[in-house]
């Protein structure tokens, strides 16, 4: 017997695979609890300190109780790394859309540079990064972990104009110099204003990246 049209229509249909299923309204309402949480938990730790945050306090911030903490994090250490990881994969991705709109490489090092100083007056970033890598110096166990996730969100940016001319230790002193000059500028302005501390992040990233000079 003969396909018909509308059998081979039907045969179409249902090789074709199926569509993901939206979200049901509890598993949105599941992930906009972890949201919550992890926004909480940034401007906690941020306030307090990672070591001295509660609990109790990153879950009443968003009307939540600690067995809805729980309910998404094992404990504290785990939301260390979910905030950073967060946050991290935020910033690769926010870089990547401005690099891949960039046609040249010499336009893609002019935008990098650029992301690179502005990050000065973000006080909170630099606050939470001093938090995440003292609270894995204090344990010592953590730190590989930590050292690790870091490593592999760095590779994943991929920037193929700075990975040929500029090593590790240099990436190392243009992070550590940018932390170290935001939060400079957080506790005394007066000191350093930020033009004066974009200024020089933008002399750093020229003499440890060439092929930005102007």
């Amino acid at each position: 017997m003969r396909d018909t049209p509308q059998a081979g229509r039907r045969s179409a249909t249902a090789r074709r695979p199926a569509a993901a299923s939206p979200a049901n309204k509890h598993q949105q309402r599941t992930a906009a609890t972890r949201r919550a949480l992890l926004q909480s938990a940034r401007r906690i730790i941020a306030r307090d300190g990672f070591e001295a945050c509660r609990i109790e306090d990153i879950a009443a911030s968003t009307g939540h109780t600690r067995g809805a903490f729980y309910a998404h994090f094992p404990n504290k250490e785990d939301l260390f790394f979910a905030i950073f990881e967060q946050e991290a994969r935020r910033r690769v991705e926010k870089i990547r859309k401005v690099l891949e709109s960039r046609p040249t490489s010499l336009d893609r090092l002019a935008a990098l540079r650029e992301f690179y100083v502005d990050r000065v007056s973000d006080r909170q970033w630099a606050m939470l990064l001093l938090e995440f890598k003292l609270f894995a110096l204090r344990h010592p166990r953590l730190r590989p972990k930590l050292a690790a996730t870091h490593r592999h969100l760095r590779a994943s940016l991929r920037l193929e104009n700075v990975d040929q001319t500029c090593d590790e230790p240099k990436k190392a002193a243009l992070e550590a110099i940018l932390s170290g000059l935001s939060l400079e500028h957080a506790y005394d302005p007066v000191r350093i204003s930020k033009e004066q501390a974009t200024a020089i992040l933008g002399t750093l990233f020229d003499t440890l990246v060439p092929g930005t000079c102007r």
